[in-house]
């Protein structure tokens, strides 16, 4: 990437870990929460590097940036979470950049994701990639580069029905209780954590089981009582949490905690008892299972739930391909004119020079010259023979290296790049 002048260093990576290759518990070591983003962001920034995003969710913790070699990436992973380098090592991956240019296309589109067309990843890297640029790590490769995987994205929607139909791991996590459940209208149910996975999971099930005995806790009431107004469900303090698991029948817990909130010591009941635990790191503990009436089922398994809806959504993989390819070579046109970029720049600068000379020489031996006039007409001028040669080097790809070094020698250009 050197030569297209859009970072002090060599290349572009994406690093990472995903479902593809680690289980939830190995995700769950490299996840990591907004503080720990932020801090790896800031060393960063304090290291040098120029342009770099992290994103972290259930599925994934990548991320993308400029080094001059890929493990300066995987040491801020690695630093900045639970994971090591010898575990990322065996299950992460590294792309390079076109390479890496592509992966964050298929992410961003959904085509990667652990249920296919799943697009909440989107709003997730929107939201990752703010957060660069406001620290000053988006560079205009990376802000250009993620406007396109957003408007391949919407057009992915807009275009095909790769995400027709209601199939998210919240979805799915519902289908199993219908399919599973008997009864599932009379039973009780527990939803303990409401953030984004939580809250969609409760829309899900309202919708869904036509059950009037869901509960919802959290750590902070009042973000679990904003939920339930919207549903008229019952909210109970985070003190009742051992009450509440003693009289349920299915526990759905999406709390987004580092380490297990419901473990065996929490429960003590004499009936069967369905978990579903949505979150990256587990936030059940594996001992509920000691439990002989205690039945847990984490999100990876539910993923694997495969329906006519995810059949359907295949069909269209094709299409979303076409769309990416299309914006991808959008893209990839804008990055090639990087390369001459700094020779237009100092050829305008040259032209101009020029043109303040002629100026100044015709100013001195003309009584009536019109400033005003000669200012507009020559710098019209400029940007004329600047856009052509600009357009040259666009459609001359092949002699671009050759027209560029001809441009330097007629010019006598000084490249500072």
């Amino acid at each position: 990437m050197e030569q297209y002048h859009i970072s002090r260093h060599n290349s572009f990576y994406t690093i990472g870990i995903s479902y593809l290759k680690a289980d939830a518990e190995i995700r769950g070591r490299f996840s990591l929460d907004e503080a720990g983003k932020a801090n790896l962001l800031e060393q960063a920034k304090s290291s040098g590097i120029d342009g770099i995003a992290v994103t972290s969710t259930c599925n994934r913790t990548e991320i993308y940036g400029f080094a001059q070699h890929p493990f300066q990436l995987i040491q801020l992973l690695c630093g900045n979470s639970q994971g090591t380098v010898e575990e990322f090592q065996k299950v992460g991956y590294v792309y390079k950049n076109y390479d890496a240019i592509g992966h964050m296309f298929r992410v961003g589109t959904g085509l990667d994701s652990q249920i296919l067309g799943d697009f909440e990843i989107i709003a997730q890297l929107k939201k990752d990639f703010a957060k660069s640029k406001k620290i000053g790590l988006l560079n205009p490769f990376l802000e250009r580069l993620v406007n396109a995987v957003i408007q391949a994205s919407k057009r992915i929607k807009n275009e095909t029905e790769l995400s027709s139909g209601a199939t998210s791991v919240s979805f799915a996590s519902v289908q199993y209780i219908l399919k599973n459940v008997a009864d599932i209208s009379n039973k009780n149910i527990l939803l303990f954590g409401t953030g984004k996975i939580g809250r969609n999971t409760c829309e899900n099930l309202v919708k869904h089981t036509q059950n009037e005995h869901i509960t919802l806790i959290n750590r902070t009431k009042d973000k679990a009582e904003k939920v339930a107004g919207k549903f008229n469900l019952v909210v109970k303090d985070y003190a009742e949490l051992q009450a509440e698991i003693r009289k349920t029948d299915v526990l759905i817990v999406a709390t987004g905690a580092l380490h297990p909130t419901v473990t065996k010591a929490l429960i003590h009941n004499n009936k069967p008892l369905l978990i579903l635990d949505l979150s990256i790191p587990k936030n059940v503990d594996d001992n509920v299972t000691d439990l002989e009436n205690v039945q847990l089922l984490h999100l990876d398994h539910l993923s694997q739930i495969t329906d006519e809806t995810l059949e359907r959504r295949k069909t269209f993989v094709p299409s979303a391909e076409v769309i990416i390819q299309e914006v991808q070579k959008d893209f990839t046109d804008w990055l090639e004119t990087r390369k001459f970029a700094p020779t237009i720049k100092a050829l305008k600068q040259k032209l101009r020079s020029i043109k303040d000379a002629e100026l100044s020489f015709q100013r001195k031996k003309l009584e009536d010259f019109n400033d005003e006039h000669a200012e507009i007409i020559s710098n019209r001028i400029i940007q004329k023979i600047t856009t052509q040669f600009a357009n040259h080097l666009k459609t001359d790809k092949t002699a671009s290296d050759d027209s560029l070094a001809l441009i330097k020698k007629v010019f006598h250009l000084e490249i500072n790049d």
